[in-house]
């Protein structure tokens, strides 16, 4: 008796079909040119049907050249030429079919498998489609392509009904402004945002964000990342806890240890927030803030409540240190930007030979200027300034001239240890190549006291002066030579008729205690420089020769011979 019943059918396609119902259960075969109908002993059907054949389920068409149909399990294998098409939206394509109808589970394999709806197509060499979720998956690497991007990883998910896709491990995403790899993508193809989870980096023409979790939207550039990360430019470095960017406007803000770096004028800002806008080339920090510029092989320490950095618009761009002196003139490719450095309220500024505390100050790269505003203070080696406010002039970025406006004070401290004074409505301080104080003309009211001392330096006396416009010359920070225009009035002291109310200005005040230093105005923000790198010295290999010689030398040692007692 045979195990197998055969029937070999060949029939003309129907012309029609039954009507679509949606809600079918078995797959439907809708036609073929030829059919084989195996019955197993169990009474199980399986259909072979050959050329041009068409089934349905669930309303969705499955193309084929061949297939195995298995009646009670719902299942069908189909080869050559493989498609499904879903409703009037999802198309996919490959060589290889398995159809599991209960679960509705396409898996689809070939040399090219592809997933197609509207806007985007699906590329791998297999496909496995849940047609009940409409979500597609590809165990192999695939790639996604739209009208903007190209989305390529090792195993990628894509619900093509949300339009959401998760790509893991190698994701590249392309688009014409930039580029963008990372371990773990979530990207909806409807809001165009990304989200990433893992370490991710965008590089486009204006730079390179590196990030580990964040949003990013591909068509507007906007972006909010959610861990410490870093926007890299040619002019600037932005680095916070979380930032927030508007890769269209250019703008941006930081939070939570807060690092701006502009890269033309070698000026570091820190603070707890941050704020950058590139098309008018500012930046805004706050929160326990401070920037660090150098100058001149120097670095200028400044803390305030809030730090800007704006950039001078229309002025002619400086030459670098890498740039000749007539790059002005010739090339500005690579000239750095003039700027104008802010500090607002409660300003703290160290530098090695400048010192300050004052309300508000402004750095302006353009003439190599310091305004220091609201009563401000200042010291210079052994000197102190003090007036209403006070501009420093530099030149080859050293200290050479000093603007004082407006009950202006100025006290030095002789090698005697005597405070030599001089105080008037304006005063103009003039240093040397060393920044020591060489020369001061008082506009106003001037008054001052100045010691007196011989070659041996030793005390000869002390004079008090007043006069309408004086210059006093230093030597050593002592007054060398005095000038005075109009009548003075003024009288000498010999050693032993100094009295100490005569030896100070009314409104003297020597506030040395007040003096910032570095270590005082870093931890006034908290900040920690990194510690430099201890690198251990190369151990010399040693001479094995002289070894072997020593231990045979010592082998060969004649002992000494021990007395009996």
């Amino acid at each position: 008796m045979s195990l197998l019943t055969f029937t070999t059918i060949y029939a003309q396609r129907p012309a029609s079909g039954p009507p679509l119902t949606a809600g079918e259960e078995k797959v439907f075969l809708l036609g073929a040119d030829s059919i084989t109908i195996n019955k197993l002993p169990d009474g199980t059907e399986i259909r072979r049907v050959v050329n041009k054949v068409i089934f349905r389920h669930k309303g969705a068409l499955m193309y084929c050249d061949l297939a195995i149909h298995n009646v009670a399990s719902n299942a069908l294998e189909a080869y050559g030429h493989v498609k499904i098409v879903q409703g009037d939206t999802v198309t996919v394509t490959g060589d290889t079919l398995f159809y599991y109808g209960n679960s509705r589970l396409a898996k689809v394999s070939g040399k090219v498998v592809t997933l197609k709806d509207r806007k985007r197509t699906v590329t791998s060499n297999r496909i496995e489609y849940d047609m009940a979720s409409g979500v597609a998956f590809y165990p192999d690497r695939g790639k996604t392509v739209d009208a903007e991007n190209t989305l390529t990883s090792k195993q990628g998910y894509y619900d093509t009904r949300t339009k959401i896709s998760t790509y893991y491990h190698d994701v590249k995403l392309v688009n014409k402004k930039y580029t963008l790899t990372t371990d773990t993508l979530v990207y909806n193809s409807l809001t165009k945002m990304a989200d990433f989870r893992s370490p991710t980096k965008v590089v486009s023409k204006d730079g390179t964000v590196i990030a580990k979790n964040g949003s990013y939207n591909t068509e507007t550039g906007e972006s909010v990342f959610r861990t410490r990360t870093t926007i890299d430019n040619p002019d600037y470095t932005l680095t916070g806890d979380s930032l927030s960017f508007d890769n269209l406007n250019k703008k941006g803000f930081a939070k939570g240890n807060v690092e701006l770096v502009s890269k033309n004028d070698e000026t570091i800002l820190n603070g707890d927030f941050g704020q950058y806008n590139g098309k008018l080339g500012r930046s805004k920090v706050w929160g326990h803030a401070l920037t660090r510029t150098v100058i001149s092989k120097d670095t200028l320490f400044m803390t305030a409540d809030t730090l800007y950095s704006i950039e001078i618009q229309g002025a002619k761009a400086l030459p670098t240190k890498k740039a000749s002196k007539n790059v002005i003139d010739s090339d500005t490719s690579d000239a750095q930007k003039p700027r104008q450095l802010i500090g607002y309220k409660n300003v703290l500024l160290y530098k090695k030979d400048l010192q300050s505390k004052c309300d508000s100050l402004i750095y302006n790269s353009l003439d190599s200027t310091i305004t220091f505003l609201k009563k401000p203070i200042i010291w210079s080696g052994k000197y102190q300034m003090e007036a209403d406010s006070i501009v420093a002039q530099l030149i080859n970025q050293k200290l050479r001239t000093m603007y004082l406006k407006a009950k202006s004070f100025v006290i030095a401290q002789d090698t005697l240890f005597n405070f030599n004074q001089v105080k008037g409505r304006r005063i103009t301080a003039f240093f040397d190549d060393s920044t020591r104080l060489e020369r001061v003309f008082v506009e106003g009211n001037g008054e001052s006291v100045y010691f007196a001392a011989n070659e041996a330096n030793k005390p000869m006396g002390m004079n008090r002066v007043e006069c309408a416009k004086m210059t006093l010359n230093f030597k050593r920070n002592q007054v060398n030579r005095i000038q005075f225009v109009g009548q003075p009035d003024g009288r000498f002291i010999p050693p032993q008729g100094v009295k100490a109310e005569d030896k100070q200005l009314d409104g003297f005040n020597w506030r040395i205690k007040e003096k910032p230093t570095k270590t005082d105005v870093l931890a006034k923000t908290n900040f920690k420089p990194k510690p430099p790198k201890i690198v251990k010295p190369i151990e010399k290999p040693q001479d094995k020769t002289n070894q072997t010689v020593k231990k045979e030398v010592l082998k060969t040692k004649v002992k000494p011979k021990l007395k009996k007692l």
